[in-house]
């Protein structure tokens, strides 16, 4: 699995993860949301370590920027709520800012 995979497969986890939460919390939504909540979270956790990266904290801060643009395909289409141009803005200077940190030269 490559990096770019990994890092949207983790970020659909940790979000639906959190949604389950937010539904149980916010949304009035049965404890049991939290189960599949847990798991989607230790998911999350694993894809994490497939993205090709020397160190955890750089693999977790390209990881952010794709987490931002997975967030607004999960706006759009699950909650159903279109981005505006500035979400769509502020999605592409974070995955700009990723890709910079994960692909970059280094020795």
């Amino acid at each position: 699995m490559g990096s770019v995979p990994a890092a949207i497969g983790a970020a659909v986890a940790e979000i639906a993860g959190c949604y389950a939460v937010w539904a149980w919390l916010r949304l009035g939504r049965s404890a049991l949301w939290l189960v599949p909540g847990v798991v989607s979270l230790a998911l999350f956790a694993f894809l994490l370590t497939k993205i090709d990266a020397p160190a955890a904290g750089r693999a977790y801060a390209a990881y952010g920027g794709v987490y931002v643009a997975v967030s607004l395909v999960w706006l759009l289409v699950v909650e159903r709520v279109r981005p505006d141009r500035w979400d769509l803005a502020g999605a592409a200077l974070c995955l700009l800012g990723a890709g910079v940190i994960l692909f970059a030269p280094r020795n």
